[in-house]
């Protein structure tokens, strides 16, 4: 907790409750998507198969041969690497025949499919990775160094908090790009008839949830960058 910064004096710092707000954010987005992915998990398809299966005949369909579909460890650590042009699977995905298992391997065909067509804000999201990265690691340092160094009205605080909103930059750049992949997930699987019927519900029910976990991410930046600018920027206006 931080005391003395922005006027506030010594005591309890109240833009703690910003990041109050983004934890409970952050944590009932998980556990919605926790929820959603067991309970349709318990739920298997009539086509019967599996997460990878369901990305192999996904990928083809798009006429994309050159993506290796394959398992990888922990629990909901799907992704896809554009670097080695791999989709992911967790276990609970890879060899799993559930409505869940095939959402999400649907999902992370999507961003497949985003690379391979050259979508605008994915490619825009890749160039961000890097700056935003730096952004995020050395914000607050900078803050802190120029607070001590020349007070709230130093430059190198203001580049601090300039650095860190490129980091809420990439988070709401990530927005439309999950969306759209999921978008993709459901239109196909209905489509190829990979999923019938209520199960194109369920699935979407899975996506949208995940989704719920992207824009908690970028809500909670959005207050952390807030926060920020109470605590470090207010005060020049005050000077």
């Amino acid at each position: 907790m931080i005391y003395g910064y922005g006027g506030y004096g010594y005591g309890f710092d109240p833009t703690m409750i910003l990041v109050l707000i983004g934890v409970v954010i952050s944590l009932w987005a998980q556990s919605r998507v926790n929820s959603t992915f067991k309970r349709f998990s318990r739920t298997g398809t009539r086509a019967g198969m599996t997460g990878a299966d369901a990305a192999r005949r996904l990928l083809n369909s798009q006429g994309i041969y050159d993506v290796t579909v394959r398992a990888v460890a922990g629990e909901l650590t799907d992704h896809y690497d554009p670097r080695t042009r791999t989709v992911n699977l967790s276990q609970p995905v890879y060899g799993a025949t559930s409505i869940s298992a095939i959402g999400v391997a649907a999902h992370e065909c999507g961003h497949a499919m985003q690379h391979n067509e050259g979508y605008a804000p994915l490619r825009f999201r890749s160039a961000l990775v890097p700056v935003a990265n730096f952004g995020s690691a050395i914000s607050w340092p900078m803050i802190l160094i120029g607070v001590m160094i020349g007070g709230l009205g130093s430059p190198l605080v203001e580049i601090g908090i300039l650095l860190f909103s490129l980091a809420v930059l990439f988070q709401l750049v990530t927005l439309p790009v999950e969306f759209n992949a999921s978008a993709r997930a459901v239109r196909l699987l209905d489509s190829q008839g990979i999923l019938v019927g209520d199960e194109v519900s369920g699935t979407r029910k899975v996506l949208s949830a995940a989704a719920l976990t992207y824009v908690a991410a970028a809500a909670t930046s959005i207050l952390q960058l807030l926060r920020l600018v109470i605590l470090f920027g207010g005060r020049n206006n005050r000077d």
